[in-house]
């Protein structure tokens, strides 16, 4: 559905959106749910035909969590944390097919060498894809073990130049308490990124604020199942919760 908001209507021109495996599931119990897939793309793509230049940084939750298994001593955490990589992968270009199925091009750039299904990330050429109209998907994590997507996305962010880090979410934003077993846990609208750290609150791991914080990224939580809300935030809506300084 084409949208009548002009350019001058946009509060960011470039986003790094976070999407976490999970969100891929829908109904099922595991893997891909192409339904919700598509759903989501569908989003992306409006907010792209705006000349919102967009990256996506994914997780792998719905596939492989690594950190579980090896925790439970399934495989070394570095090992795990491999695997878990590949899951983002397969994550990026279930992601990647469903968006040029609407017509958008895009590029699929991993942080392990995987030069048959993407191309390696350099900094310089997810920026040059982005000027020329692209959506980046950003896969692998940073390429390392012991680092999250999360703090992968806060790290992409930073080297594509975003804007603001969209962290979306299954809830509507920042609780004070987890939502889903205290239902009197109250919803904070604007919070700092030290108040997050102090309060331990969950919102990106420590290593994400952090380096969110020593950079000034704003960072938006929202609810990703409303439809509509990607549009809202990058018009600058009150929609989540923003963290920043």
């Amino acid at each position: 559905m084409e949208s009548d908001i002009g350019p001058s209507e946009l509060r960011y021109r470039r986003i790094l959106l976070k999407l976490s495996g999970e969100a891929l599931v829908g109904e099922r119990d595991f893997g891909i749910d192409p339904k919700v897939v598509d759903s989501i793309a569908r989003e992306v793509a409006e907010v792209h035909r705006l000349g919102v230049q967009i990256g996506l940084v994914l997780g792998g939750g719905n596939i492989f969590r690594g950190v579980s298994v090896a925790a439970h001593g399934g495989v070394d955490r570095v090992t795990g944390d491999h695997m878990g990589m590949l899951a983002t992968v397969m994550n990026g270009l279930a992601f990647q097919d469903a968006l040029e199925s609407m017509g958008l091009e895009t590029r699929v750039l991993s942080g392990l060498e995987m030069p048959q299904v993407a191309e390696p990330f350099i900094r310089r050429r997810a920026n040059r894809h982005l000027d020329r109209g692209r959506v980046v998907i950003l896969v692998a994590g940073t390429g390392n073990p012991y680092f999250t997507t999360d703090t992968a996305a806060a790290l992409r962010a930073m080297e594509i130049r975003a804007e603001v880090l969209l962290k979306a979410t299954k809830v509507d934003g920042v609780y004070d308490r987890d939502p889903e077993v205290d239902s009197d846990a109250r919803m904070i609208e604007e919070t700092s990124y030290r108040e997050v750290l102090a309060k331990e609150l969950r919102v990106m791991d420590a290593a994400a604020i952090s380096l969110c914080m020593d950079n000034r990224l704003p960072i938006v939580v929202f609810n990703l199942n409303k439809p509509g809300n990607i549009l809202s935030v990058v018009r600058g809506e009150k929609i989540g919760s923003l963290v920043k300084e």
